[in-house]
């Protein structure tokens, strides 16, 4: 192995007091829900909110004088990026980060808040890669990599000692995997510390990277995932190599868990998780089987998600439970009617918040029209009860959007 656990040992002295040492949980509701024993490491809780900080400040550290002066350059859409840009602008270390055009606006922001020069060009990641080696070689800056270096894959690794420090009853750590390299550095702390432990890496569905890889298979990759922290098209040589080793199975999970488990994370922790952070937990709720009955820990590794986008999650995943209710109710084009409905849906519980009344539908008589009623209930049983009390009433009812009760 490259890294060893007397490098992460080092990193984690070195970086010390830089980094915050993030709170480690037992969860009991999370344990209930999964039937394992749940413990959650809350790295969403550093100051640019993931554990990419542990890596960049490492690699940062062990670079000579003349590497600080002349500055470092790195390639990121998110989490890497604050990482570098945050700890090079404390240190003095002058900082470019280049990032794919299609870069959510508040990654850019938050990027430059920290004092990097930010460079926005290339339309995938790998086009920007390539555009940060030819500005790294054109200006002599140092390329600091987001997971295929030792500095790094040894920074990270600091996040497996604390949770064994923590517990060292922990029998199995699961990670979210990208390049690899916070799996690769966990795995080797872990398995220095306690040969007995399991590590198994979650990746989505989408971006089965590190999974082809291992198991020899060919499922394609791509496409829009809410996870896009950890969808990487190309792993590290050097991670590879460790995970190969080192890592006792990787799972995938749908994008779906993933949306499910950032909404209880958010509903029973309190705590904002983004899509990458939570693949982790959504892998104990898609393979329940792999984990019942084991003490796992858990890695929240991220928490910078669009407000937007955490707010779809949760309206989606109240649709799905059945706690929110859109129905499409046929009614006759006259007066009286749409207070009628409202009737009827309050009567039976339901808590209206949005009415949408429309008359240019060609695909009912003229003479008809066709309300939309979305509401809030208890639960998807309640959800029934009204719409059978609309159809009841002599109203045809359509339930819109959700996945819950068809």
């Amino acid at each position: 192995m490259p890294v060893t656990l007397e490098d992460v040992q080092r990193a984690a002295s070195a970086i010390k007091g830089a980094i915050e040492k993030t709170p480690f949980h037992h969860s009991r509701t999370l344990s209930q829900v999964t039937g394992a024993d749940v413990y959650l490491k809350f790295e969403n809780l550093q100051f640019t909110a993931s554990f990419k900080e542990r890596g960049a400040l490492n690699k940062l550290l062990s670079l000579t004088l003349a590497e600080r002066k002349a500055g470092v350059i790195a390639m990121s859409a998110g989490n890497h990026a604050q990482g570098v840009a945050y700890h090079a602008s404390r240190l003095g270390i002058p900082a470019t980060i280049v990032m794919p055009e299609s870069t959510p606006f508040v990654k850019v922001k938050h990027t430059m808040g920290h004092g990097a020069r930010v460079i926005q060009q290339g339309a995938t990641l790998a086009d920007s890669d390539r555009i940060a080696h030819e500005v790294a070689a054109k200006e002599g800056l140092v390329f600091v990599h987001p997971y295929d270096d030792d500095h790094i894959i040894a920074g990270q690794g600091t996040v497996a000692l604390e949770m064994l420090e923590a517990n060292p009853d922990l029998d199995t750590l699961v990670v979210p995997v990208g390049g690899g390299g916070l799996i690769s550095g966990m795995a080797i702390a872990a398995k220095a510390a306690k040969p007995s432990i399991r590590v198994i890496g979650v990746e989505t569905e989408l971006y089965p990277s590190m999974y082809n890889v291992l198991k020899g298979g060919n499922a394609p990759i791509g496409g829009q995932t809410i996870a896009e922290g950890i969808a990487v098209k190309n792993v590290g040589a050097k991670t590879v190599d460790i995970c190969g080793k080192l890592l006792d199975d990787i799972v995938l999970v749908p994008e779906v868990a993933i949306e499910r488990a950032i909404a209880l994370l958010l509903s029973i922790e309190k705590t904002v998780v983004e899509g990458a952070g939570a693949a982790g937990f959504a892998a104990l709720l898609e393979h329940p089987q792999k984990f019942t009955g084991h003490k796992v820990g858990l890695v929240l590794c991220g928490g910078n998600i669009d407000p937007r986008l955490l707010s779809n999650v949760i309206m989606r995943e109240l649709q799905r439970e059945g706690r929110i209710l859109t129905i499409a109710v046929e009614i006759e084009d006259r007066p009286g009617i749409l207070a009628r409905v409202a009737t009827i849906v309050g009567e039976a519980g339901g808590n209206i918040i949005e009415v949408a009344h429309n008359r240019m539908l060609t695909d009912v008589p003229a003479k008809a029209a066709e309300l939309r009623v979305s509401m809030e209930t208890r639960d998807a049983g309640h959800a029934q009860s009204i719409c059978q009390a609309v159809r009841d009433a002599g109203y045809g009812v359509r339930v819109l959007g959700s996945t819950a009760h068809h």
